[in-house]
């Protein structure tokens, strides 16, 4: 599976951005999607995943409505809608897939760069 993370880029506090995950080389629908960021220095945290399904998990900072994950089967793409974000929200924001509901994730992509001055 190749994953293409996109739509980083640097906005001020308050501002928006959405990401996208572009996978191929498995059926999209049957794919778990998860976003993960890493901020300079510190470990890798989740930030939201979706099933199959269309089940949705979030971390407790993206569970305060400010991030938001879908996915679009049509177009083999997730996304990730990032709005009122804060400077702390600066990190390198990956996607990542899994094949089963209750597994690791397994593909990773490349990440894109989120940065966000005050």
């Amino acid at each position: 599976v190749q994953l293409q993370a996109s739509g980083g880029g640097s906005v001020r506090a308050g501002g928006s951005l959405r990401l996208s995950c572009a996978a191929e080389g498995h059926p999209f629908s049957r794919l778990g999607i998860g976003w993960f960021r890493q901020a300079p220095g510190k470990e890798r945290e989740f930030v939201a995943g979706i099933s199959r399904g269309g089940t949705v998990t979030h971390s407790e900072d993206s569970d305060k409505g400010r991030f938001t994950i879908s996915r679009d089967n049509a177009k083999n793409t997730a996304y990730l809608q990032m709005n009122s974000l804060k400077p702390e929200d600066t990190a390198n924001y990956y996607c990542a897939v899994k094949m089963i509901l209750t597994g690791p994730y397994v593909y990773w992509g490349q990440g894109t760069l989120v940065t966000v001055s005050s």
